[in-house]
């Protein structure tokens, strides 16, 4: 194993994705941290790992902060900093972990932005006169909005889909989440109706031989991409009075629905793939928001 920091970031990478399951999106955003901290070592005079001390890392974390960078990434590139002197650590690279004595700028959680069941339903019916005329584009638009609201899975989860993934006789779509975590997710009538439409109806006329078995085709008969996902929900909600969003504003709305509507918050954690209760708690405080935003302009004496 080299015992520069650089060619440990990459080697350490690896590791993340083949032996401890992270996450492609983690892995990718970790190892673009260690590397620029790499950097920032190399304009200090240090290169190997054996230097690497804990005042080093809190000075370049207090660079970052004077640039300006949010408390959210901040918070991420400490974390990737600890989980990289702890794997060095456990590889023998380094005689202690200055890791472990770093801390996490706390971060304030703005609410998530959520899409109004009336606007919602406006982008249903747009879709669904577009879809009656079977046109390819329009089924596989429909199905994706139908199913990303229907389940508040990722959108990473959607492309990730094939197949064999769906189960037509319980209405269930099997995940696969963040770090190659399964889970069963149902799934509405509407959104099952939009599926057959878009197997049945078009990707049959997309398919080819580099489909194999994924769901969501492209044009050109490939497995569709994340940012594609994004342009078809953002141009459908640019109009709306949320305004710009991407399909992570379907997986909030979603969750905030449901929660409006009384579903059990750990059932809603189920759904959405999150590992900490805490996480999903969020949407709680999106469905008081809108309660005492709804009662201050109800209330005669509000």
């Amino acid at each position: 194993m080299s015992n520069t920091i650089e060619a440990a970031a990459f080697l350490f990478a690896d590791q993340l994705r083949d032996a401890l399951g992270y996450s492609k999106n983690t892995v990718k955003a970790y190892r673009a941290d260690i590397l620029e901290f790499s950097a920032f070592a190399e304009s200090s005079g240090i290169t190997l790992v054996a230097a690497i001390e804990i005042e080093l890392m809190r000075d370049w974390l207090w660079q970052l902060t004077q640039s300006g960078l949010a408390k959210t990434s901040l918070a991420r590139k400490s974390a990737a900093l600890r989980v990289f002197t702890a794997w060095l650590l456990k590889n023998n690279q380094i005689a202690n972990d200055p890791g472990l004595r770093l801390r996490s700028p706390r971060t304030s959680r703005s609410l998530p932005k959520v899409v109004s069941r009336e606007s919602l339903e406006l982008v249903f019916e747009t879709l669904q006169s577009r879809a009656s005329l079977k046109d390819p584009d329009s089924l596989r638009d429909l199905m994706i909005f139908e199913v990303l609201y229907a389940t508040g899975i990722r959108v990473s989860e959607l492309v990730g889909l094939n197949l064999a993934d769906i189960d037509f006789n319980r209405n269930l779509l099997l995940v696969m989440g963040k770090g190659s975590k399964q889970r069963m997710v149902p799934f509405s009538e509407p959104a099952q109706d939009a599926l057959q439409a878009w197997i049945v109806n078009a990707r049959p006329t997309l398919a080819g031989a580099e489909s194999n078995a994924a769901l969501l085709l492209t044009a050109k008969g490939k497995r569709i991409g994340v940012r594609q996902v994004y342009a078809v929900v953002a141009n459908l909600l640019q109009d709306t009075p949320t305004g710009v969003a991407g399909p992570h504003s379907l997986r909030h709305s979603a969750a905030t629905h449901l929660l409006d509507g009384g579903a059990d918050l750990r059932a809603v954690q189920e759904l959405l793939g999150h590992s900490s209760l805490g996480t999903t708690q969020i949407y709680t405080h999106v469905s008081i928001e809108r309660l005492k935003s709804g009662y201050e302009n109800a209330h005669p004496r509000a």
